[in-house]
C-alpha cells in the first residue's frame, strides 16, 4: 500500500493550513505540526484542522529533538515552511537531519532568496536569508528536495496600521497604500490560502522526477503596486491609490522583522532589486502547476472585507 503520509510543520500558517486543508481533502493521512503557544494551539485555523478528518495535530517545540523525530517517523513526503519561533537555522537543519534519517523521500521546503550572493551588492533580508541558509544545508546533505519560493501574499493587506501593506482607509471611504516599492515595477503576488496547497500537492503528486533540487517561483500574478489597487479599486467599488513612500512604524513591532523592514527599503526601494532575485521567474511554473488561483481583484472583492470584519472592522457595512 502507498505510504499516504505528509508531514506539515506549522500547519497554522497560511502556507501550511492551505496544503492541510487540501491533502486531507483528498485522501492523505496529515500529521500537522503545531506550535505550543496558545494564540497557534488554541487559534481558529487550528480549530478548524481539528475538524478535519485525516489530520493528526501534533504540539509541541520544533527545539524538541523528540517531537521533531516523532513528526517524520513512517513518512515519506513532508512540506516545511519555518518561523522565527527559535533559532530559525538551527531548527531547520535540525528538522532537514530528521526526514533524512526517516527516510522521506520528497521534502518540499519553503525557501527565500539571499540578495547578497548574487554580488550586486544588496543586502541580506534576515527573515530569508536564514531560509537559504537551511536550503543549502538541505542540499549538502543531500535529502531529495523541492524548494518553492513564495510571493507577496494577497493576505497581506490590512486596514489596521501595520507596516508596509496597510490599505489607510481616507476620509472619502477610499484607502491608500504607501510603501517604497516602485509604483510601475511588477511584483510577485500569492494568495497563500488558497494557492500554496493545490501547486504544492501537484509537486509531490509529480515528484522528484521533474522537481528534485528545482527552485520554483509560487506567484500567479505580476502586478506593479499601481496595478494592485486598480484591482482593488475594481473589487471594493472604492477609490484606491498608490504612493510611493518609506515604511512608517506605528504599532509595536519585535527587533527583527524591523530590521527586515529596513532591509526591504534598501533592497526594493532604493535598489529595486528582483524579488527573486535575477534567477527565479514566475508566474510560469506555479500556473502549470495549479491554474484555478485567486488573483488579486478576487481577492480584494470576496476575502478582504472578511478578514477586515474579522479582525473588528466595519468600514464595508
Amino acid at each position: 500500500m502507498t505510504n499516504r503520509t505528509l508531514v506539515i510543520v506549522n500547519t497554522t500558517g497560511r502556507q501550511g493550513a492551505s496544503l492541510a486543508r487540501v491533502a486531507a481533502a483528498v485522501g492523505y493521512n496529515v500529521r500537522a505540526h503545531i506550535h505550543t503557544k496558545l494564540s497557534d494551539k488554541d487559534g481558529m485555523v487550528a480549530k478548524e484542522l481539528r475538524e478535519l478528518e485525516n489530520i493528526e495535530l501534533i504540539e509541541g517545540s520544533l527545539e524538541d529533538p523528540k517531537l521533531i523525530s516523532r513528526l517524520f517517523a513512517g513518512a515519506r513526503k513532508a512540506f516545511i515552511n519555518t518561523i522565527s519561533w527559535g533559532d530559525e537555522v538551527a531548527i531547520g537543519k535540525a528538522l532537514a537531519d530528521a526526514a533524512k534519517k526517516a527516510g522521506v523521500q520528497h521534502y518540499v521546503y519553503s525557501s527565500m532568496p539571499d540578495h547578497a550572493t548574487f554580488g550586486r551588492g544588496w543586502p541580506s533580508l534576515p527573515l530569508w536569508s536564514c531560509k537559504f541558509t537551511v536550503e543549502n544545508y538541505i542540499r549538502q546533505i543531500g535529502l531529495p528536495a523541492t524548494f518553492v519560493y513564495t510571493g507577496i501574499y494577497n493576505n497581506n493587506f490590512t486596514s489596521l496600521p501595520y507596516p508596509l501593506f496597510c490599505m489607510k482607509l481616507q476620509p472619502d471611504g477610499g484607502f491608500l497604500w504607501t510603501a517604497p516599492f516602485h509604483p510601475d515595477k511588477p511584483l510577485p503576488w500569492l494568495d497563500a490560502e488558497h494557492d500554496v496547497g493545490p501547486a504544492v500537492l501537484q509537486i509531490l503528486k509529480d515528484g522528484l522526477q521533474r522537481w528534485s533540487g528545482h527552485r520554483i517561483g509560487l506567484a500567479y500574478q505580476l502586478l506593479t503596486p499601481k496595478e494592485v489597487c486598480a484591482a482593488f479599486s475594481r473589487g471594493l467599488r472604492r477609490r484606491c491609490s498608490y504612493k510611493r513612500g518609506p515604511i512608517t512604524v506605528e504599532v509595536p513591532i519585535p527587533g527583527g522583522y524591523r530590521s527586515q523592514l529596513e532591509g526591504i527599503e534598501e533592497l526594493f526601494g532604493k535598489h529595486e532589486a528582483p524579488y527573486f532575485g535575477p534567477d527565479i521567474e514566475a508566474p510560469g511554473e506555479a500556473l502549470g502547476l495549479w491554474e484555478g488561483y485567486r488573483g488579486m481583484e478576487e481577492y480584494a472583492r470576496e476575502v478582504f472585507p472578511l478578514e477586515e470584519a474579522a479582525n473588528g472592522l466595519t468600514w464595508m457595512h
